[in-house]
């Protein structure tokens, strides 16, 4: 998930962590500084039940929520009330970031022995070029046109 579409829930937990009154107090701002926002916070708020519920978001109290919830916002997704299945979740996205950064690695040198190989070619390739060029010839076939009279 892009940066700029995860914004909005990374904002929603943050006021979820701070209370109602996060709450509340977004939604005055909005109506300072730009009305449509605070009429969307408070269409939000009220839809979702965080206007009128005891507690807003998750239970505070609850520590492995609280811990499961830090992980799940670490790896940007809000946890499905089951831990076993968060930690197979956690697990899986854990090692598909080791191995996609094994993978990264291993491109990388990939394309270092490419770029070695191709230009250990053009070293090759250039050698072979000044070996064909070579100046001796050309001071052998100056002095027989010399001696035959020829320039």
């Amino acid at each position: 998930m892009s940066t700029i579409a995860a914004w909005p829930s990374r904002a929603e937990m943050w006021l979820d962590d701070r209370g109602k009154g996060a709450w509340i107090a977004a939604m005055v701002l909005g109506f300072i500084f730009f009305w449509p926002v605070g009429l969307a916070l408070l269409a939000y708020m009220i839809w979702s039940k965080r206007m009128f519920s005891k507690n807003c978001g998750w239970s505070r109290h609850d520590s492995h929520a609280h811990m499961s919830r830090g992980h799940a916002r670490r790896h940007g997704f809000r946890t499905s009330g089951n831990t076993a299945f968060d930690a197979y979740k956690a697990d899986t996205l854990d090692r598909l970031e080791r191995e996609q950064e094994e993978f990264e690695t291993f491109l990388k040198r990939l394309r270092e022995s490419k770029d070695k190989a191709e230009f250990d070619q053009y070293l090759d390739d250039r050698a072979r070029t000044a070996q064909d060029d070579d100046p001796k010839d050309d001071h052998e076939t100056l002095r027989e046109g010399s001696e035959t009279g020829r320039y």
